[in-house]
């Protein structure tokens, strides 16, 4: 079991998320069918809906579909062994029938490493569009299916020009598809593709969000993005490193923030619709670490290599979520710092209990 301490950070979390509890009626006393169910996304579906049925008698039920069902109660055992959860073990892209009782769906299935882009770029490529295909065919036999949301990316804009503040839903940009590095999106745009043609053909009640990045509880810090690498950095007693160009913008959304605005979209969102999903706040990489670094006690040095070649890849990647905001009523609940700092006390708590059970 998850020591108290970790638990507490969780279920603080939610309760903050879930002050605008009324939001999410329509989900109460509903079956919600969700692929890629144990990974970062689905594991923050299951604690901020477990927090709405202790908290606030929603009564919803999960069904988690995943490959790799079986990891989830290791990650997770508090809420494997959950009533209101559901474990379905099968590959997404071999998915025949969806249960009948489900009337909401959440397609997340898909992981953005492009390491594993690089790889095994076939397999990120299939997951993606047949994984898509194959749950919006099972949607079209579900009796009493009320919405379902496509979980897309925010890197469908392409490429965002360094002098374009946010990306706004209208923005179409252009993807470089002679590159592995572009298979994620690339497969990302076809399935919001295959989601205009299903809800075209077959009247399928389809909504997209657009996530763009994310820091919090339950994503690994060897992940290949720059936050998870300086909380990593830190952790370890530093330095904090910045490999790119330190003048790089990414915001970041805290995840709880993240889930609760994913599942507003499932009740309310506009079938046809996009929403980005994300913190409009940019920060640049050097920011960053300055901020990582000040969270803890005796602050890391940072260290900064930049080469030529680096210089000229400089990016930016912040949404404006100013639909969200003003049609769904939806706000960050949780900035920059403290999402920093909540994070880092996680891990801090997970590395403390992995060696206490390690003792053992």
């Amino acid at each position: 079991m998850k020591s108290s301490y970790v638990m507490d950070i969780i279920q603080e979390d939610c309760a903050n998320a879930s002050r605008q509890a009324e939001l999410l009626e329509a989900l109460r006393g509903e079956t919600i069918f969700i692929t890629g169910g144990t990974g970062f996304v689905g594991v923050w579906f299951c604690e901020l809906v477990a927090h709405l049925n202790d908290q606030h008698g929603f009564g919803t039920q999960l069904l988690l579909l995943s490959g790799r069902a079986q990891s989830f109660s290791a990650k997770a055992p508090h809420l494997a062994m959950r009533k209101d959860v559901t474990l379905i073990e099968r590959d997404v892209r071999s998915l025949l029938d969806i249960p009948k009782e489900a009337s909401w769906i959440i397609h997340a299935a898909g992981s953005p490493d492009n390491r594993l882009a690089a790889s095994d770029p076939l397999r990120v490529a299939q997951v993606i569009t047949r994984g898509t295909e194959t749950v919006l065919d099972a949607a079209t036999r579900l009796p009493n299916l009320k919405k379902f949301l496509n979980i897309s990316s925010g890197l469908v804009y392409g490429a965002q020009p360094l002098e374009r503040e946010r990306i706004p839903e209208g923005y179409s940009g252009g993807l470089d598809c002679a590159s592995v590095s572009g298979i994620y999106a690339e497969s990302k745009r076809f399935a919001e593709t295959l989601c205009v043609a299903y809800r075209s053909q077959h009247r399928l009640p389809v909504v997209t969000a657009r996530p763009f990045a994310f820091i919090g509880p339950y994503q690994l810090l060897d992940r290949p993005w720059a936050v998870n690498n300086f909380i990593r950095d830190g952790l370890l007693g530093g330095p904090i490193r910045i490999l790119g160009d330190g003048q790089t913008v990414r915001s970041y959304m805290y995840p709880s923030d993240m889930v609760f605005w994913l599942l507003r979209i499932l009740a309310a969102g506009i079938p046809g619709q996009s929403y980005n999903v994300g913190s409009p706040h940019g920060v640049t990489l050097q920011q960053l670490a300055e901020k990582v670094a000040a969270c803890f006690p005796a602050p890391p040095k940072i260290l900064s290599r930049l080469s030529p070649e680096q210089a000229l890849h400089r990016s930016r990647f912040v949404p404006d979520v100013r639909l969200a905001e003003e049609t769904l009523g939806l706000r960050l609940t949780v900035d920059l710092e403290n999402a920093l700092r909540r994070t880092i006390l996680w891990n801090q708590a997970q590395n403390k209990l992995m060696r206490v059970e390690k003792a053992r």
